[in-house]
């Protein structure tokens, strides 16, 4: 028997609690509001919030939720990190 999904977001592949609640915060709902998000903002955004440093992780699963809202393309969230760094040169 699958478990039922409490919030639409948790259906996306690497949302569970702790990213649905930094969503929250963030002031996102669905994933159609997802779909129009960019991972660097929200990271920045994240830690202005919170007023404090978040783990560079937390960026490639904001990118990786992303992509699935915009393509429906499920990937793993680390799949993502060596975007990041390649970003960073």
């Amino acid at each position: 028997m699958r478990k039922k999904i409490s919030h639409e977001l948790m259906s996306l592949s690497n949302v569970g609690k702790a990213t649905l609640e930094d969503f929250k915060l963030l002031g996102i709902h669905s994933i159609k509001e997802l779909a129009k998000c960019n991972p660097d903002e929200l990271y920045n955004r994240l830690q202005k919030i919170t007023k404090q440093k978040h783990d560079p992780c937390v960026w490639d699963v904001f990118a990786a939720s992303i992509h699935e809202a915009k393509t429906g393309e499920k990937q793993k969230w680390w799949e993502w990190t060596k975007v990041r760094k390649t970003r960073r040169g």
